[in-house]
């Protein structure tokens, strides 16, 4: 795994992990992690997604700012006392940070706009469907794993594209309620877009085996797809 402080510009450091397959990638896996967390969180999910997509890169940036609620770690915005509105304001500042992120980040691994795959966990979530369904090119898919989606009231008028969408969530969730799972799904498919949700019986707040089982199989078929 390598570390990048940065690339073309943005200032996200990044963990970063190549291809299982050893050839040149022809898709990015960029993965969101949660308030509190790092890069190194998620990254540690790329062997596993890299046995499905041998011939995809993985990039895991740290969320920009140092966690007011930790004494490490990182967040996306702050959510110490912020309200649904507070929280939507967060995601569409750091969104001005993401897009060049990813544009960047296809730039530098060769992978066309159309092959970008998005997985973000809790706050990670929020901030991959809000931006991902603001991408100027579609994503080859959005996954989001025990988070919300906000402004749901805006997808209609700020939407730019519509891709395959995996919700999974924990029905033991004591952090994010699971009925922030049925929430989102209903306002996505209410979008229209092909939204899928799994729960995981069991699961609390986190990201277990058969979450990443799940995870595999939506991405083999989203990728099968073409």
């Amino acid at each position: 795994m390598a570390v990048d402080p940065e690339v073309k510009g943005t200032t996200l450091m990044s963990h970063h992990q190549g291809t299982q397959s050893g050839n040149d990638p022809k898709q990015l896996v960029v993965l969101l992690h949660g308030y509190g967390a790092d890069g190194a969180d998620l990254i540690g999910l790329a062997p596993y997604l890299g046995q499905v997509l041998p011939d995809a890169a993985f990039v895991a940036p740290n969320a920009p700012f140092p966690c007011h609620m930790a004494v490490w770690g990182f967040q996306w915005f702050d959510i110490e006392g912020a309200s649904a509105e507070q929280r939507l304001e967060g995601a569409q500042f750091v969104d001005r940070m993401l897009q060049p992120f990813f544009d960047a980040q296809l730039e530098a691994h060769g992978v066309p706009p159309e092959e970008l795959y998005i997985l973000g966990f809790s706050q990670g979530m929020m901030v991959a469907l809000h931006s991902g369904l603001r991408r100027p090119v579609q994503p080859k898919a959005v996954i989001g794993i025990s988070g919300r989606l906000l402004g749901a009231d805006l997808l209609a008028a700020e939407m730019t594209n519509k891709p395959p969408v995996l919700l999974v969530h924990g029905d033991r969730d004591e952090v994010v309620p699971p009925e922030s799972q049925k929430a989102a799904f209903d306002s996505l498919k209410a979008a229209g877009l092909d939204v899928e949700s799994y729960t995981v019986a069991g699961l609390g707040h986190g990201i277990d085996e058969e979450a990443i089982l799940k995870v595999g199989q939506f991405l083999r078929t989203v990728s099968a797809a073409g």
